[in-house]
């Protein structure tokens, strides 16, 4: 099972700007929205330290990642590719 696990906070600018198209993305393919200052173990767990990082877990294993943005259909493509 594939999963994209969004990294976010709050009080996060860049954040804020990309979330409506993770939420966008949602309605296509598994994205899960973890706020880091909620649930600090799971950041700690993947070795999070700048946001937004969006990870793609393939069977419980990190396929990729990346930090900041990209545009939607390069998401899409690592999505369906890794």
């Amino acid at each position: 099972m594939k999963q994209l696990l969004y990294f976010t906070a709050a009080w996060c600018g860049p954040c804020k700007k990309f979330r409506p198209l993770m939420e966008n993305l949602s309605s296509q393919i598994n994205v899960s929205f973890i706020d880091i200052d909620s649930n600090p173990g799971v950041a700690q767990t993947y070795g999070v330290r700048n946001i937004p990082t969006t990870i793609l877990v393939k069977d419980g294993v990190e396929v990729s990642r990346f930090t900041g943005s990209k545009p939607a259909q390069q998401i899409l493509e690592s999505y369906h590719n890794g």
